[in-house]
């Protein structure tokens, strides 16, 4: 016998192959695939190649996984996206929103769990009867699912609004359209008789249905009782196997030489699976159970049939109810993200427009101006320990991932003790020990917050510091949470929290060369800044890093000011730029739209403490670091010389204000805990 194996592609009839060649890419290839990905890039718009600079693509995917619904996730993930096109006064509707998702999850949690809705089903059986089809089981089922969900949905609100007199008003513009919802319970209790919870139609659906059923339950056991009898009384039991169906129809497997001691019909043989044989006393009876299986279809059919008539005249509500708990889902989302990573409701406020009192976005009260904060100083932004959302979220996982491993290693050892398995109890106590190291190793590593104070007369803040010390993550810490507040999202920092809201966000971050166009990391840099000056407005945010890198020191230097001072005339809202160009820190102290700050470094401990000290140049470390490990000590003191006095009494003077500003952080937080002792 000839025969082909699909599995391994082989058969006698073919050449026995070839031993596999493993082909190395050529590097030609390598470099187009670079290219094209790279022209991709270059093709986007400067907000649009922002966006993917700052990873907010990452950030729309963690938001949306706290959607209950495959379409609530996709929708939340649209809305996140269209973050560009968002108006200052639909930013302050979503942040309404938002506001009192959460608040319903605080008073009416449970009922704001959209898990249990197939919303796939759903819009499948609006298709399937807006186009005249017969609805299936299972989308009955999950449309009557959602029609007792929103009715669940609507009572806990009330309940909710119940538990203070305030909250109808701070609920209306998110709940308005799901209380008005009118639940059809005659529907609902219609599925509910005809459909089980499995998707099958229940026999109780019609008498037709339930005779058909009874008839074929019956025949079913008359073919059974007689496939036995036939079976028993076989000569050769040996010869005989078992009762099978094929395609429907009860007939008897046998095997071996020996012929049967019935007549039957042959329906299939072969060596392995043996002879199917029909018996001629089962012929009648299969043919009556297969024609009130067809039966049962049919009247399975007809009820289906005009259930689905009665879903078409609500099918308009039912469209809407649908639209209506996706929209929640959306909402919910931007809440519970913003509650996990424990947010603060940002006070956003419109560039370039005067206001004294900023309404609160659901209670309708006037909150005070942060030029009341006990620093009495008006500010363009401030947020106190933010915190850069991915860094937050992956140390979470990292936390969350840690401390299953604990639990499950701890549930193990219990269970090998419970059925006296043998254990190695040195060993596994010594892995379980080394887990909760490493969780308590995370819960002391967790990422620092940074605290941004942006005077209200600054329009370019300059940051300086050594390389990681996060400069970089703080120029996107502050992207990000713009564009958060801008979709209605929490900010990941301490109350309170001000911040402008932006009509876009430009970035110029990373080492992106331009390979289509052979632009090196330096060009490639000017020709996004230059897409960049060019688009911004003065409702704009600007960051920049690492401005005027990448060529000649002096020119670098030339360049980056002169850049600054363009965007600081009229470029942009805000611009924040980090550099190693020590000229660029001179800048606030001839133009007062400049203000400076730097990454504090740890001296003692040769590393940075990822903390921003503002209002203070920074200073180089170099010299200092390089003494500390240990560089012979005429090569130091020689670069003292080269340095000059004027440099080390510069250095010394911001050391000076460095260990003044964190004097005066110490005595005002302890001002404020006393103070709030003394309140308390």
């Amino acid at each position: 016998m000839l025969r082909l194996s699909i599995t391994g592609l082989t058969s006698p009839l073919l050449p026995t192959p070839a031993p596999a060649v493993r082909l190395r890419p050529r590097p030609l290839i390598r470099l187009r695939l670079s290219a094209l990905a790279a022209g991709a890039a270059s093709s986007l718009s400067p907000s649009a190649r922002s966006l993917r600079l700052l990873e907010w693509g990452k950030v729309c995917e963690a938001v949306a996984s706290f959607a209950g619904t495959a379409h609530g996730r996709d929708a939340t993930k649209k809305q996140l996206w269209e973050v560009e096109d968002v108006s200052y006064e639909k930013s302050q509707r979503l942040l309404q929103e938002t506001e009192a998702a959460v608040w319903l999850l605080d008073n009416a949690g449970g009922a704001m769990d959209f898990s249990g809705l197939d919303t796939v089903a759903i819009e499948s059986a609006i298709h399937c009867v807006s186009g005249g089809a017969v609805i299936k089981g299972l989308e009955a089922v999950a449309v009557a699912s959602l029609m007792l969900f929103a009715e669940s949905l609507q009572v806990n609100i009330k309940a909710a609004m119940k538990l203070d007199e305030g909250s109808r008003s701070r609920l209306t513009t998110l709940t308005e359209t799901i209380l008005d919802a009118a639940i059809n319970r005659s529907l609902v209790k219609s599925i509910q008789d005809i459909v089980d919870d499995d998707g099958s139609v229940k026999d109780t659906a019609s008498p037709e249905l339930r005779r058909h059923r009874e008839r074929v339950q019956l025949l079913e056991s008359r073919l059974y009782q007689l496939m036995d009898k036939l079976m028993r009384s076989a000569d050769n039991e040996a010869s005989l196997s078992e009762v099978c169906i094929v395609n429907g129809r009860c007939c008897i497997r046998t095997t071996g030489d020996k012929s049967s001691t019935f007549d039957g019909l042959l329906l299939s043989s072969g060596s392995d699976a043996g002879n199917m044989i029909e018996p001629i006393a089962a012929v009648l009876l299969n043919d009556e159970l297969q024609e009130s299986r067809a039966l049962v279809a049919k009247a399975e059919l007809d009820v289906l049939s005009k259930l689905t008539d009665k879903i078409l005249l609500e099918l308009d509500s039912i469209q809407s109810l649908l639209q209506e708990t996706i929209r929640l889902d959306k909402v919910t989302a931007r809440a519970k993200y913003s509650i996990a990573y424990d947010g603060t409701f940002p006070d956003l406020y419109l560039p370039n427009f005067e206001n004294e009192t900023v309404t609160s976005a659901t209670s309708g009260s006037a909150k005070e101006t942060f030029s009341t904060h006990p620093t009495k100083k008006a500010w363009k932004l401030y947020m106190p320990n933010a915190y850069h959302p991915l860094l937050l979220q992956k140390y979470q996982e990292n936390l969350d991932s840690a401390k299953r491993d604990v639990a499950s290693a701890a549930a193990e050892i219990r269970r090998r003790r419970i059925y006296g398995q043998d254990i190695a109890e040195d060993q596994l106590a010594s892995v379980l020990d080394s887990m909760k190291l490493r969780v308590s190793q995370l819960e002391k590593d967790q990422p620092v917050p940074v605290d941004f104070m942006i005077a209200e007369e600054t329009t370019v803040l300059v940051i300086t510091g050594p390389n990681t010390g996060g400069k970089t993550i703080s120029l996107k810490t502050v992207g990000l949470a713009s564009l958060m507040a801008k979709i209605g999202l929490y900010i990941l920092a301490s109350e309170p929290v001000k911040i402008p809201w932006f009509n876009a966000v430009y970035a110029d971050i990373g080492d992106e060369q331009s390979l289509t166009q052979s632009l090196s990391t330096f060009s490639g840099h000017l020709k996004q800044i230059g897409a960049i000056r060019a688009e911004s407005t003065s409702e704009s945010l600007v960051l920049l890093d690492e401005v005027g890198a990448g060529t000649n020191p002096l020119e670098g230097a030339a360049l980056g000011m002169s850049l600054l001072e363009s965007f600081a005339e009229v470029g942009s809202f805000l611009t924040l730029a980090t550099t190693h160009h020590g000229e660029l820190k001179t800048l606030k102290y001839s133009n007062n739209s400049f203000e400076n700050a730097c990454v504090e470094f740890d001296e003692e401990n040769l590393k940075p403490t990822f903390k921003i000290l503002w209002g203070i140049p920074g200073r180089s470390n170099a010299i200092n670091i390089a003494e500390r490990l240990g560089l012979p000590s005429d090569i130091v003191e020689s670069s003292r010389r080269l340095l000059g006095t004027a440099g080390a009494e510069i250095n010394a003077l911001i050391m000076d204000m460095e260990r003044f500003k964190q004097d005066y952080q110490q005595d005002l937080q302890k001002a404020q805990h006393l103070l709030i002792g003394g309140t308390s």
